[in-house]
């Protein structure tokens, strides 16, 4: 663990150092949980999400987007079940003075039992080799079995209690599995109390005649709120989607971990209504579409995996996880949830108006059911920054800092660089950038030597490094330097533009 949390710091200091995250408010000391996003964070991030809407919309004939507002009328918290029920158990450690979520602190203590169980399995597949049968050990050896049957009965007991609101069952649980303060040390708890996540604020101009509202929670009831609108206006059948990137603000207790868990994020989510009847198979459907386009991102399969919920929300009749290997470990990335008819039934109660969709095909109307997928912009920014980040030795006993970005998702697609600031090499590099920039974002770059630009270069990612030295102005080539290999060949500037489309569509 400590090896992860030291690769953590690594990336925040990088991410820091070449302008991809900031620490909101910095100059102020900070404020806890916020971050702005940098010169090449804004570009990474900005890639990520047109991508995402690139193969959801564009390529989607049923899929239409929308940008619905952050504040909106408080009675669509009510109907959604976010006023009453958007809660976190919150426990504090006395010692410290440290506010954890219960619920974590023990799922945190079953990931240790977890892991305890893989390291009888490994030993057992090396002491047996090609005749390990993974699953009868699982069912069969005596200290396994016992690991496995502790963690069922914690997440009944746990689950048990979140269910019915019994705090008090939770407190017992923690205390009982001898769960410590990771800061502390220490079992000096308090006891567990709810605490809802959402922000309030004051809409009106006297404060005699304000109203509670809400920054919203989550960008979904935006969508709900707006079905019929987008249906009739887009002239949509269904089955279709609506889709939406926006901010979602939550007051999470537990705000940690870099950009992974914050107080104001950006989602990216689907909402696709269904007949009823057929949300099974539309939800079997999303789960695989939406592992594709995370595949596509270049990043590795067993990067991933699927996290099937055994606790459903109140809500939903299907609910799964892709999580990602982060450097804090296996940690979700995206919810494909099947929602059954839940929001829309619940708007249409408390607004009086019927939401409802007339299918032709059954000569009748009825509420659509939705299968969601809702995936964090932020985190799918921290996956690909913390896959990409690599510290190299190279054969000449020097090193180097490489961000190995999928280049369609590189904030600069190359760098222009005269070999000297002189003999008019500058005035020929130019010349390129005007070129290559109506199509792909470049750099100039004529500081420091040339050594030292291309590592500059490779810490943020950029895929090519173009060079224009004495020869160019004989005979108008360049030398071009890719990222990963270091490889640099000779290449005429007329073939520039090819050479660099060409890679950003193997990379897609």
């Amino acid at each position: 663990m400590a090896n992860n949390e030291e690769s953590l710091k690594k990336i925040i200091s990088h991410a820091k150092e070449y302008g991809f995250v900031f620490q909101s408010s910095e100059i102020y000391d900070g404020l806890s949980a916020v971050y702005d996003y940098g010169s090449f964070g804004v570009e990474l991030k900005k890639n990520i999400a047109n991508h995402w809407w690139k193969s959801m919309v564009h390529f989607h004939e049923n899929i239409v987007g929308l940008d619905s507002a952050i504040f909106m009328h408080p009675t669509v918290w009510k109907a959604s079940g976010h006023v009453d029920a958007f809660n976190d158990p919150m426990i504090d450690n006395k010692d410290s003075k440290k506010r954890y979520r219960a619920d974590v602190l023990v799922e945190d203590h079953i990931v240790k039992i977890e892991e305890k169980i893989e390291k009888e399995v490994d030993k057992a597949s090396k002491r047996f080799g090609d005749s390990f049968d993974r699953i009868m050990f699982l069912e069969t050896n005596p200290r396994v079995v016992e690991y496995r049957k502790k963690v069922e009965e914690i997440k009944s007991r746990l689950y048990k209690g979140l269910e019915n609101n019994k705090l008090a069952d939770i407190k017992t649980l923690i205390e009982e599995l001898e769960i410590v303060c990771p800061v502390s040390g220490s079992r000096n708890w308090t006891e567990v109390r709810q605490f809802n996540l959402m922000f309030s604020t004051q809409i009106g101009s006297l404060s005699e005649g304000t109203n509670t509202i809400y920054l919203r929670p989550e960008t979904a009831q935006g969508i709900f709120v707006n079905f019929l609108n987008v249906q009739k206006s887009a002239r949509m059948k269904i089955p279709f989607g609506i889709a939406q990137i926006g901010k979602a603000f939550r007051n999470e207790i537990i705000a940690r971990q870099f950009v992974f868990r914050m107080r104001e994020f950006e989602q990216m989510e689907m909402q696709f209504f269904v007949r009823p009847g057929t949300e099974m198979e539309w939800y079997n459907f999303w789960k695989q579409e939406r592992m594709k386009w995370h595949l596509s991102l270049g990043l590795p399969a067993e990067k991933y995996r699927f996290h099937d919920h055994e606790k459903l929300a109140h809500y939903a009749n299907a609910a799964a996880d892709i999580e990602f290997e982060f450097p804090i470990g296996f940690k979700e990335l995206e919810g494909i949830h099947s929602r059954t008819d839940f929001d829309l039934g619940a708007h249409q109660q408390y607004s009086g108006k019927k939401l409802q969709y007339f299918d032709p095909e059954l000569n009748e109307s009825y509420v659509p059911y939705v299968v969601e997928t809702s995936i964090g912009l932020d985190r799918t920014f921290l996956a690909v920054l913390s896959y990409a980040y690599d510290e190299q030795k190279l054969a000449d006993g020097s090193e180097r800092v490489v961000l190995h970005l999928p280049p369609f998702l590189a904030p600069y697609k190359a760098a222009v660089l005269p070999l000297v600031a002189k003999d008019g090499l500058p005035d020929k590099a130019r010349e390129i950038m005007d070129l290559l920039k109506v199509e792909f974002l470049c750099q100039y770059e004529e500081k420091d030597s040339i050594g030292r630009r291309y590592r500059r270069q490779d810490a943020i990612g950029t895929p090519y490094c173009i060079t224009v030295d004495h020869q160019t102005l004989e005979d108008n080539t360049v030398t071009i330097r890719e990222r990963d290999s270091m490889l640099q060949e000779r290449v005429d500037i007329a073939t520039l533009h090819d050479i660099i489309a060409r890679k950003l569509r193997n990379n897609k």
